[in-house]
């Protein structure tokens, strides 16, 4: 749950909606802590535009090879078309990465090296008109990575109550006006349906409150177009169970990377690793360890990584992302 190209990044929110491209955000940092070497196996579980997927198969020259995952159709047949110099060394999968643990092993990746999970969203769905992911581009309410799977958020704005539209925009998007913008569209929707992103986001600005003093102004309609993209899609839901799959697929010393730009995934990333580094999960009072659970991960970013000030000046996207890594430990 994710951009590419100047001014852009591999992955956003989707408030700064730029030109489409192909520079993944922190690449040079992916590279380094994810260290693919020629001949591994590696896994990139959000292809987006194959920006990350490219280095790591450059990196892994002659015999290395990539599993690329993504829900969205569109974006398995753009990068394979993009990058078929790579061949056979380049396997693409339209998937969730909640079903890494089928797709893989199905594909011939059941012990990895490495695995990347670049969250949230690409600039090319930014800029397609007909899901209405972007607050700017403007289109039909849809959302969905896959179109075929799940309900658009236009159903959700027209089918949820008050409270349920309110609960939404502040579980999925922290946002501090959420009575007030689901009240809106309650309101408005008892005369025509809020179906575009231009009506949502219109309307969000409308009845938003203006933000403090000093502080940096983003759209009024960001974080409620993150929560109902979050909810369609179940992106939260979705990181954790690919999260625990990627762990189950890394060999001895392979490495999980993951790239996250607000802090709902962050935390679910953060606390996953803390967990799996921990190990035993019986209750503080109990004695001895009766679970039996080791750990299975150690960290290798304390703290986490963040865009240089360079970078997120060529990529203003980029300064919202922050990236943490882990390494399988050896079974005890």
């Amino acid at each position: 749950m994710r951009f590419q190209g100047p001014p852009g990044t591999d992955r956003s929110n989707g408030d700064e909606e730029t030109q489409v491209g192909h520079v993944p955000v922190l690449a040079d940092e992916v590279i380094s802590v994810l260290s693919p070497a020629s001949g591994s196996l590696q896994i990139d579980a959000t292809l987006g535009g194959g920006g990350h997927t490219e280095r790591i198969l450059e990196a892994t020259d002659p015999d290395g090879r990539l599993l690329g995952l993504d829900a969205d159709g569109a974006a398995i047949a753009r990068v394979r078309a993009r990058l078929t110099r790579f061949g056979e060394r380049l396997v693409l999968r339209q998937a969730n990465f909640r079903e890494l643990g089928a797709v893989a092993p199905d594909a011939g990746f059941t012990a990895v090296d490495g695995c990347l999970f670049d969250l949230g969203l690409s600039s090319f769905q930014l800029a397609d008109h007909g899901r209405g992911f972007g607050i700017r581009t403007g289109g039909p309410l849809d959302m969905r990575f896959d179109p075929s799977v799940g309900v658009p958020a236009a159903e959700l704005l027209a089918t949820l109550d008050t409270d349920e539209l309110t609960a939404l925009f502040r579980r999925y998007g922290e946002e501090p006006n959420a009575r007030r913008i689901a009240r809106a569209v309650v309101e408005a929707r008892s005369t025509a349906a809020v179906s575009t992103a231009e009506e949502l986001a219109a309307l969000a600005e409308r009845v938003a409150a203006a933000p403090p003093r000093g502080r940096r102004r983003i759209h009024p309609a960001t974080r409620v177009f993150q929560a109902l993209r979050i909810a369609v899609n179940d992106e939260l839901g979705a990181l954790e169970s690919g999260l625990a799959a990627a762990v189950d697929l890394l060999r001895p010393g392979g490495r999980l990377v993951v790239l996250s730009y607000h802090s709902l995934e962050d935390r679910i990333v953060k606390r996953f690793f803390q967990a799996e580094r921990k190990g035993c999960t019986c209750p503080p009072e109990a004695p001895i360890c009766v679970c039996g659970r080791q750990p299975r991960l150690r960290l290798v970013t304390r703290p986490s990584l963040t865009a240089s000030a360079a970078e997120v000046a060529g990529n203003p996207r980029a300064r919202s992302a922050r990236l943490r890594a882990v390494e399988r430990l050896a079974a005890a």
